[in-house]
């Protein structure tokens, strides 16, 4: 059983005006510093078997959150309880000694983690075969690349399924293959029952994995949710931050949709019609639709760019696109003005439950000058009615060639 609780958790660093003063508090025994606030206040649960991500923004606290987690580090006030064997994945490759090799790192790093020397020794073999660094297994570490270390980190940390599994950016440094291979045993450490904290600016990973998001902002608890309208929550506070408003609202099937930005330019309408022009929120796969966008801007903006993303039922992006992508921006538009946006395609997609998220915003992206994002604009489905069956969410039927292979016989004399 793996729980953590975090329960009024906060961290402060003190801050000095001089070199003296430090000096200075120590004679006298009266403060002359400041403290620096990096966590606030922050409380939330992982329960067992439970998958919670933490997002945010760089310097919104979630590494010194993690180091207050693992104990590498005090809180100020508050604490934090830990029930079952935790493994965490900080900085992979830290604290290796160059000069043994990875399978004496191995060895060392092991029991660290709080494993015994026979139950290392009985993994060894599937720790080597697991990180795939061959003959390097046993050369000095001072030689390996940091992916190479990555991947004897991580072996080594996950070669017995812990009770809590705690995973920080670090699978970054990898490659996309070992990536992959590490999301797949650490889904299979999920469905074993393994309490998962993980903490990525991989929202495909999020979303894909976690249960519950949790979003830190200036140290704080900002959002705790869902993923999906955590995740849509930290997209509206990337733009524009400091002018744009964030609001959510919950839709009558649950979901909780999110719009963000600073009101200069807005989406009045957003439809989905079929070939005949009329309003469908069922479409079958591959059939002709267009999507109907109606935007009215509220203030003089010397450009207006519109974008739209579908996403799938978990809130993951399957195709998004801008006019400014397409070279169709608005330019010198005026208070007042209405535009009608039209976009053509074909439903290339399976089965399933679909959304519809509109931007409006200046140059490529929303971030710098977001003037309206609405997550949830639309939502559709697609049903197959007419194709030949498939699986998954792209639509693509491919042509087929068959030719036979077959060798002639060829007849011996007896």
């Amino acid at each position: 059983m793996g729980r953590i609780t975090i329960d009024g958790v906060g961290k402060a660093y003190k801050r000095y005006s001089g070199k003296w003063a430090r000096l200075q508090e120590w004679i006298t025994g009266r403060p002359r510093h400041e403290k620096t606030w990096v966590l606030r206040d922050v409380s939330f649960r992982v329960e067992p078997g439970e998958a919670v991500g933490i997002v945010g923004m760089n310097g919104a606290g979630k590494s010194t959150l993690l180091k207050i987690i693992t104990g590498t580090t005090e809180p100020t006030t508050g604490r934090v309880t830990l029930e079952g064997r935790v493994a965490a994945l900080l900085e992979l490759g830290m604290g290796f000694h160059p000069d043994f090799t990875g399978r004496q790192n191995a060895l060392i790093a092991g029991q660290l983690l709080g494993y015994r020397v026979d139950e290392i020794a009985a993994v060894m073999d599937q720790i080597e075969t697991f990180a795939e660094i061959g003959d390097y297994f046993d050369r000095p570490v001072r030689i390996y690349s940091s992916g190479m270390q990555v991947r004897l980190a991580f072996s080594v940390a996950t070669a017995i399924r812990p009770d809590i599994l705690i995973v920080d950016e670090a699978l970054s440094v990898g490659d996309a293959y070992f990536g992959a291979k590490c999301f797949d045993r650490i889904r299979g450490f999920r469905k074993s029952g393994t309490t998962l904290l993980l903490v990525s600016h991989d929202k495909q990973a999020v979303l894909s994995i976690c249960d519950r998001a949790v979003l830190l902002d200036g140290g704080r608890v900002a959002k705790e949710g869902d993923p999906e309208s955590v995740l849509d929550f930290y997209n509206a506070l990337l733009g524009d931050r400091g002018r744009a408003t964030v609001a959510q609202r919950q839709l009558s099937d649950g979901r909780v949709a999110t719009e963000s930005g600073t009101g200069e330019a807005v989406v009045m309408e957003v439809a989905l019609l079929d070939g005949n022009g009329h309003p469908v929120e069922l479409v079958d796969v591959g059939a002709p639709v267009t999507l109907k966008v109606i935007v009215r801007a509220n203030a003089a903006l010397s450009e207006l760019v519109l974008g739209y993303m579908i996403k799938d039922r978990l809130g993951q992006p399957v195709f998004g696109t801008n006019t400014h992508h397409l070279r169709r921006v608005v330019r010198s538009v005026s208070a007042g003005d209405e535009y009608e946006y039209l976009f053509r395609f074909r439903t290339a997609l399976g089965p399933g439950s679909y959304s519809v998220s509109t931007a409006l915003h200046r140059a490529d992206t929303h971030v710098a000058h977001n003037y309206q994002w609405r997550d949830l604009a639309l939502v559709f489905s697609v049903a197959n009615l007419s194709q030949a069956p498939f699986v998954g969410n792209a639509w693509m039927p491919p042509a087929v060639e068959i030719e036979s292979r077959r060798m002639a016989r060829v007849e011996q004399d007896a």
